[in-house]
C-alpha cells in the first residue's frame, strides 16, 4: 500500500480499479446481445447518450459555467474534438469486432495497447523507455509477427484499437478536466449529428427500433450508462493507489474478455493464437517488473 493513503482509501481505490476492468472485461456479452441491430447504429447511439448520461452526472457535481467555461477555448476545443473522433473510432471498431467475433482479436488490441502508449510516450514526450519496456514492446512485435506468418495477414482490428488508443492517451495527456467533464467535450461535437442520424434511421426503419426485440431497445438506451459507469470507477481509482497498480489492473479487462470469448461465445481459439498470446504475457511481465521497479525507485528518491 502507498505510503500517505490509509488503508480505507486505499482498499476504495482497488476496487474501483477492479470494478472498472471487470466491467470492460465482460462488456461484450452485453454488445452481442444487442445482435440483431447493426453495430453502426449501436456506434450512434452510443455517442448521443454517453454524452446524455456525462452531462446529467457532470451538472450535478458542476455548474454550467463550469462545464463549459473551458471551451472557450480554442484549443481546448481542437484537442477535444480531435480525442472524440479518436476515441469514437477505437469505441466503432471495438464495438464491430466484438459483434463480427472478433473478441479475441479485441483483447490482443488491448494487451498491445499499454505497450503501445509507451512509445507514444518516447515519441511525443521524452520519456525514457527502459529495457524492460523494450523488451516488452520486442515481444509485443514478434507475437504480431506470429500472427502475420500464420494467418498471411496483420491483426488490423487488433492494431488499430491499440494505436487509436494510444493517440488518444497522448491527446489526453496534454489536457486537464475532471473525467464527466471530459468525456461531455469528447462527445458534445459529435452528438448533434449522432441525434439527426438516429432520427433519420428511425423514420426510415433502419435504425434500431425496427430490428431488434423492444427489450434489447431498452438495453441499447443502457449503453451511454455502461460507458460511464467503469470511467466514474477508474476515476475513484486513479488518485488512490499507484499508476504501477492501476496500469497491472488494467489487464484483467482483456484476460476477462478472452476468456468470455473462447468460454461464452466460442470463437475459435486455435495454438498458434495462445503462443501469440503467451508472447505477449510475457512481455506483460517485463512490462510489469520494469513498472515496479520504477515506481519503487522514484519512491527511494522522494
Amino acid at each position: 500500500m502507498e505510503s500517505g493513503i490509509d488503508k480505507k482509501e486505499y482498499k476504495k481505490g482497488m476496487i474501483g480499479a477492479i470494478g472498472c476492468s471487470v466491467v470492460w472485461g465482460v462488456l461484450p456479452i452485453y454488445w452481442q446481445s444487442l445482435r440483431p441491430i447493426d453495430s453502426w447504429v449501436i456506434i450512434i447511439y452510443r455517442i448521443l447518450l454517453v454524452c446524455v448520461v456525462a452531462l446529467l452526472l457532470a451538472r450535478r457535481s458542476y455548474s454550467w459555467k463550469r462545464i463549459f467555461e473551458p471551451l472557450k477555448d480554442r484549443s481546448v476545443r481542437l484537442k477535444y474534438f480531435c480525442a472524440g473522433v479518436i476515441i469514437t473510432i477505437n469505441w466503432s471498431t471495438y464495438i464491430w469486432g466484438v459483434n463480427a467475433d472478433h473478441v479475441i482479436q479485441c483483447c490482443i488490441g488491448y494487451y498491445i495497447e499499454p505497450l503501445m502508449v509507451c512509445i507514444f510516450g518516447m515519441i511525443f514526450f521524452k520519456e525514457k523507455l527502459t529495457k524492460y519496456k523494450t523488451t516488452a514492446l520486442l515481444l509485443a512485435c514478434l507475437s504480431v509477427v506470429v500472427i502475420l506468418v500464420h494467418f498471411h495477414a496483420l491483426p488490423t482490428l487488433a492494431l488499430v484499437l491499440a494505436i487509436t488508443f494510444s493517440v488518444y492517451s497522448a491527446i489526453k495527456k496534454t489536457v486537464s478536466q475532471p473525467a464527466l467533464i471530459s468525456l461531455v467535450y469528447e462527445t458534445i461535437f459529435l452528438a448533434p449529428v449522432a441525434l439527426g442520424v438516429i432520427i433519420w434511421m428511425e423514420v426510415n426503419g433502419r435504425g434500431a427500433l425496427g430490428v431488434g426485440h423492444p427489450y434489447q431497445y431498452l438495453l441499447l438506451l443502457l449503453c451511454g450508462l455502461f460507458t460511464v459507469i467503469p470511467l466514474g470507477l477508474f476515476a475513484v481509482a486513479a488518485p488512490r493507489i499507484s499508476m504501477f497498480m492501476l496500469g497491472l489492473s488494467e489487464y484483467i479487462s482483456p484476460t476477462l474478455s478472452l476468456i468470455v470469448g473462447v468460454f461464452v461465445l466460442h470463437e475459435a481459439f486455435d495454438s498458434v493464437q495462445f503462443i501469440a498470446f503467451a508472447i505477449i504475457w510475457v512481455g506483460l511481465v517485463f512490462f510489469s517488473y520494469g513498472e515496479f521497479a520504477e515506481s519503487k525507485k522514484k519512491e527511494i528518491d522522494s
